[in-house]
This record gives C-alpha cells, structure tokens and sequence, in this order.
C-alpha cells in the first residue's frame, strides 16, 4: 500500500511514505484496533509520527479500522489540529480577530506573506515555517498578535516580522 510509484502523490501534495512510515502508522493502528472510539487517538499519534494525514494514511486508517473513509476524513477535516499536508518546524499563527485587524493585523500578514513567500495554510519550500490565521488568540489587549509556536509576540509591526523569524531555525 505503499503511495511509491503513485503518480498522483504530487499533484495532492501526499509525499510518498517509506515502509518504515508505513510500519509505524500500522503498529498505531493496531495498538487502537479493539479500543471502541479509537480514531481520534489513533489519528493524533499517527500525526505525531509523521507529520500530516493525507488522504492515503486516511484509507488505511479506515480499512483497518473498519470504518467507512468518510468518517476518518471528516473528523481530519472537523478539528483544526489535524492537517492534511505536511507542517513546519514552526508555526506562525496571525490574528486578523478585530481588534488585530484594526490594529494592523492585515498589514502583519501581508509581510509575512512577502517574506515567507507563501500563503496561509501552505508550508514554506524549505519545511521552516507553516502560516495560519486565526480569529482570536484571547489577547485583544496586545493587539495586533502573532504567534510562533508558543511565543506569543505583541503590538507587532511589519518592521518586527524579519527579525522575529530570524530566531527560529
């Protein structure tokens, strides 16, 4: 079931998995197998070995666990925690809730999007950082807010995003 040879891979954005991966993803799924209302566990520790749950982990999940794929993909697709294509090392969170829109949110994305040379929801070439937004951090206060990782950075300025981004390797 190896995705190898799949010509598909690319144009989903699913890299090809050794079989060591696949190995890996199998013994999660059979450490869960006989647990009733085991797919959340067996599909955060499955994201934690390798990254991600493309739609190819996602069929394997659900033949295994005998579950009908449209529910393995509608829990994936359902909480914000599982991703479908492969992370950064760092994730950059930018708050465009009111209070860091008015504040400047908009213009704190825009140069993060300049420097990174991506998009929310995509993954820098180098696999460096992911970029998200969200609505709301709780940190109206602070506004505008950003986030990498667990660093919450406050009042930023577009002028901050280049040096912020330089700590992290």
């Amino acid at each position: 079931m190896s995705e190898k040879g799949s010509s598909g891979a690319k144009a989903t954005g699913e890299q090809k998995f050794t079989l060591e991966e696949w190995s890996t993803i199998d013994a999660i799924i059979q450490r869960y197998k006989t647990k009733p209302g085991s797919l959340i566990p067996v599909l955060e520790d499955i994201q934690e070995a390798i990254g991600y749950l493309p739609k190819s982990v996602q069929r394997r999940v659900a033949l295994s666990l005998s579950i009908p794929f449209s529910e393995v993909y509608g829990v994936v697709t359902f909480y914000s925690f599982f991703t479908m294509v492969p992370r950064g090392r760092h994730t950059i969170r930018c708050c465009l809730g009111t209070a860091c829109y008015v504040r400047g949110g908009k213009k704190i994305l825009e140069q993060l999007t300049k420097t990174l040379e991506v998009y929310p929801g995509q993954t820098t070439g180098d696999k460096r950082f992911s970029l998200e937004t969200v609505r709301c951090l709780g940190a109206c206060g602070l506004a505008p807010v950003t986030v990498v990782d667990d660093n919450t950075y406050r009042q930023m300025k577009p002028t901050k995003v280049a040096e912020i981004l330089e700590a992290y390797e």
